[in-house]
């Protein structure tokens, strides 16, 4: 995992230089190029694809572009470059659906609430644009729920994190009893315990709300990444592809 190989490299450039350009742009960048749910009038068509190149913060940033240097090079220099972009992509599109069904879930099962409880779209509306309620709904519908509606709608989804979570799950298969340890448990552990336990903590946090690395973290993104990751790289390992066919 020494070498960074070209494609990473060109990766990680556009990813800097599109961290670099919110710095000036701010909060109109974010809202051009990061994920917004499909139903919202922030969402444009290129988003599935720029929010993979924004992040919310130098850490961020940092921790997906070492990850995607450590078990990216690995993986271009065994398939090559066409043949990793197509995955990398891939995995990124698959995270950003599983990401939209999660939220197309949230949004109706809260909105379908209200509409029960009495209330109109339009006093719906306003609550997705101002944040701002009657309390007295709470007696129909439980906070928890007019939250998540209303984070589905205005959150903005942002990183690398799902294509990379492919790359991990890719890495694991190939190489599955290289060593991996976590920088707060310096304890080397093989890729094949390593990444389905790392995948069993984003479960537990999409399923229960609870993070164990912080809030804000999209869970069902990471796991979106990582299951069309592991069907396009588990097809290719049984069915041996090589880099020649798509170089």
């Amino acid at each position: 995992m020494g070498r960074i190989t070209e494609t990473i490299k060109v990766l990680i450039v556009i990813n800097a230089i599109f961290f670099i350009g919110t710095q000036f742009l701010g909060e109109s960048a974010y809202r051009l190029f990061s994920l917004y749910y499909f139903e919202s009038p922030n969402f444009q068509y290129w988003q599935p694809i720029t929010h993979m190149f924004m992040h919310g913060g130098f850490m961020h940033i940092l921790f997906n572009m070492y990850a995607l240097w450590a078990f990216g090079s690995p993986l271009e220099l065994q398939w090559g470059r066409n043949k990793f972009l197509f995955f990398y992509f891939s995995a990124g599109l698959g995270a950003a659906l599983i990401h939209t069904l999660v939220n197309y879930f949230h949004f109706h099962s809260g909105f379908e609430a209200l509409v029960q409880a009495g209330m109109s779209e339009g006093q719906i509306i306003q609550i997705l644009t101002s944040g701002q309620y009657n309390t007295a709904i709470l007696n129909s519908v439980p906070q928890e729920t007019i939250q998540s509606l209303y984070d589905a709608y205005n959150t903005p989804a942002v990183g690398a994190s799902g294509a990379v979570y492919g790359v991990l799950v890719a890495f694991g298969l190939m190489y599955p009893n290289a060593e991996l340890m976590l920088i707060f448990l310096p304890i080397p552990i093989k890729a094949k315990y390593f990444i389905p336990a790392l995948l069993l903590l984003d479960l537990f946090s999409g399923v229960t709300g609870f993070s164990l690395f912080g809030q804000n973290i999209a869970n069902w993104a990471h796991i979106g990444g990582a299951l069309f990751g592991f069907i396009m790289a588990y097809y290719w390992k049984k069915n041996s592809f090589d880099k020649h066919r798509w170089n």
